[in-house]
């Protein structure tokens, strides 16, 4: 977690950089991909950090995702690439002394490695009719889904995304996602679909619904988007409040 040393976790996802992606809502994360043999050890670190923040008060904030393959995301909202460049952990690091880069000598045996990256949420694709939110009361699972596809192929995407949203909105489907979209860090275009849940067996209940709801001619929508992935990747995991911060 270097990148937290001095600005906390950089990056959540896009490249593009057209007035119409920047006026989308941006997140930088940043990831630790955290050996299985450490995952005790950084949770330790990780939930001593966040305690050590609560008491110095950093004028920051992340809420904090586990994924199942063990990497630990770091989200924090920012209004522009400018936000990039503060500091509000400087007074903290002063004021802790060896303490500050005793929590990162930690972190850094807990994982071979990490990375920061920035995404924006993509609202006109999101499908949360009673308003967006990245997080929602009692619904820390989550479902993502990452859509891969090559730069020539990427309104063809955009345009498929947009179809089964609309197919969602017009058979009133009750199972709610935000959609993400890959900026700077990144190497490859994707979309990323969030779909939160209470737990494992909700998820499955819901998706079994929705599939019920949504119909055969489902596929077909669905079609408008797949025919033009270069690959589709599934995670599940879970929201972390008590790893997550913000300033009181």
């Amino acid at each position: 977690m270097k990148t937290l040393k001095t600005s906390l976790v950089i990056a959540l996802l896009f490249c593009f950089t057209t007035n119409s992606i920047l006026a989308q809502m941006a997140y930088q994360i940043h990831q630790d991909n955290v050996k299985p043999s450490m995952v005790m050890q950084y949770e330790k670190v990780a939930k001593d950090f966040t305690e050590a923040c609560k008491q110095h008060k950093p004028q920051t904030s992340w809420v904090t995702a586990r994924t199942n393959d063990l990497k630990y995301l770091y989200i924090t909202p920012i209004k522009n690439m400018a936000d990039l460049d503060k500091t509000p952990f400087s007074d903290m690091a002063k004021t802790m002394g060896d303490t500050w880069s005793k929590f990162f000598e930690d972190f850094d045996k807990c994982y071979d490695s990490h990375s920061s990256y920035i995404i924006h949420l993509v609202e006109d694709l999101t499908y949360m009719p009673e308003g967006v939110t990245i997080t929602q009361d009692g619904q820390n699972y989550r479902n993502w889904y990452y859509i891969y596809f090559t730069p020539q192929n990427a309104a063809k995407v955009r345009e498929g995304m947009k179809a089964i949203k609309e197919l969602y909105k017009t058979k009133g489907s009750k199972e709610y996602y935000r959609i993400y979209r890959n900026g700077f860090g990144t190497t490859e275009n994707f979309y990323l679909v969030a779909v939160s849940s209470k737990d494992e067996i909700d998820s499955a209940t819901r998706s079994k619904k929705n599939e019920d709801v949504l119909g055969p001619d489902r596929w077909e929508t669905f079609s408008k988007v797949m025919n033009y992935a270069t690959r589709f990747e599934e995670y599940a995991g879970e929201m972390r409040p008590d790893l997550s911060y913000s300033p009181k």
